[in-house]
């Protein structure tokens, strides 16, 4: 989903708010996001994940093409990490969850061979 598809999905679930604005806070959420990730801090989504920064330190690598070493300097790179409400969500089946499914088997498999 792109951010103008998000959009499209708000307006049609809340009619009485217009596009436009909702894409303004769509940005707004977005900027904020990236101008704390900017400064170095963490940002925490209950229930979806958090955004934070990570340092990788300075390396020598190769050029693919030619095989040539290069210094790669150091550099700051945004990461994500699933919640554990999103990764439920993710990983259940729509009938049970995964837990209850390999328990069931194992009490299969526990049945067939005796």
């Amino acid at each position: 989903m792109i951010k103008s598809e998000l959009v499209q999905k708000l307006a049609k679930e809340n009619p009485h708010l217009y596009p436009r604005d909702l894409e303004k806070v769509v940005n707004a959420i977005v900027s904020t996001i990236g101008e704390a990730l900017a400064r170095g801090d963490r940002v925490e989504l209950r229930g979806f994940g958090t955004f934070g920064v990570k340092n990788r330190s300075a390396r020598t690598g190769r050029n693919p093409k030619t095989g040539d070493l290069v210094e790669v300097s150091e550099k700051a790179v945004p990461v994500f990490k699933t919640g554990k409400e999103m990764r439920h969500r993710l990983n259940a089946s729509p009938t049970q969850p995964k837990r209850k499914a390999k328990a069931a088997a194992a009490n299969i498999n526990s049945l067939v061979d005796a």
